[in-house]
């Protein structure tokens, strides 16, 4: 059924994006206000208490309803429903406009323009970015967003579906990482800042829930990639990045493609939600990965790197889908 599910979600998603105002996730940001609203009093527990309302109820929600539409309708009435949830929380499409806009700009020459659209997406000073320090931030920021809205969901999704919990591993980790960044955003809002404990709370549990997702997707641009080269990025450059598990992720993509990131491009930790320390100041190793210097053909490669992990996992879960049939 997962692979099933994943499946026409995906295709989908590629006819008809989700909106980037649809009222699903309008519901879920208020839902998440709301618990942060109420229950953060600052104090740890506190923190713990308003994560596990804003995450965990919606997941329950996710599956309470999986499991009444198996009991009271059958099995095919449930994947229409976890095909419903993995469109709202699974896809390129939700991301790759960013994308694909900069890329444009900078095939047209025009790297203003690519320079606002950067700094409009992920809220950093990209005035006076060269080039490939550009093209850089966009392999990374496009590589993470990749994994948190894709493999990381595929992952969570399909552990759980197998334990018979339905969507609510897409919920739930897609949640996880929107309350992280979220509340992380909230700590600066000056009428109702989220607390410290609400936001280490937020980050830690996300680093947790992250920690398996980072390395499978890791392996997975190992495998299409240049294998030997992204191990042994992955091995000894992942702590060069600010994030441990967005620094696996990281490192196997630099050694797949052979190109550097990291260094530099860390300057923009603000949009990471550290407050405007700089990395030197964090203690984080600003020095790059080995590899050629970022060049837009380097964008194409991504792409192609990106959609051919995502046939892999989808060839893995054909393969467990027949075997569970034929079994």
């Amino acid at each position: 059924m997962s692979f099933f599910a994943i499946m026409f979600a995906l295709l989908l998603e590629q006819v008809r994006p989700v909106a980037r105002d649809n009222p699903i996730h309008g519901m879920l940001r208020a839902w998440v206000r709301g618990s942060s609203r109420n229950f953060d009093a600052g104090k740890p527990q506190h923190g713990w208490l308003a994560w596990v309302l804003a995450v965990g109820v919606p997941s329950l929600v996710a599956l309470g309803l999986h499991w009444l539409l198996v009991w009271a309708l059958g099995w095919p009435v449930a994947v229409v429903w976890n095909v419903a949830v993995l469109y709202i929380t699974l896809g390129f499409r939700q991301f790759s406009h960013h994308f694909t806009e900069i890329r444009d700009a900078l095939e047209s020459g025009d790297e203003p323009l690519a320079r606002e659209l950067l700094a409009q997406w992920q809220q950093v000073d990209a005035s006076e970015l060269p080039r490939s320090e550009i093209v850089r931030h966009v392999i990374e920021y496009s590589v993470l967003a990749a994994h948190r809205h894709v493999f990381g969901v595929l992952a969570w999704y399909s552990v759980l579906a197998a334990l018979g919990l339905g969507p609510a591993g897409a919920v739930f980790y897609r949640l996880s990482e929107f309350v992280s960044r979220y509340w992380a955003y909230k700590a600066r809002d000056q009428h109702q800042p989220a607390s410290a404990s609400l936001q280490k709370a937020a980050a830690n549990a996300w680093t947790v829930i992250d920690w398996l997702p980072a390395r499978a997707t890791a392996l997975g641009f190992a495998v299409v990639g240049s294998f030997e080269d992204a191990i042994d990025s992955w091995r000894n450059y992942a702590q060069r990045f600010p994030n441990d598990n967005d620094g696996v992720v990281l490192a196997a993509t630099s050694g797949a493609l052979n190109v550097r990131l990291g260094g530099e491009a860390l300057k923009a930790t603000e949009a990471l939600g550290y407050n405007g320390a700089t990395p030197l100041e964090l203690g984080i190793d600003t020095e790059s990965t080995p590899g050629r210097d970022p060049e837009l053909a380097h964008l194409r490669s991504v792409v192609g790197l990106v959609w051919r992990a995502v046939v892999l996992w989808m060839g893995m879960l054909a393969l467990l889908t027949l075997a569970n049939l034929l079994g």
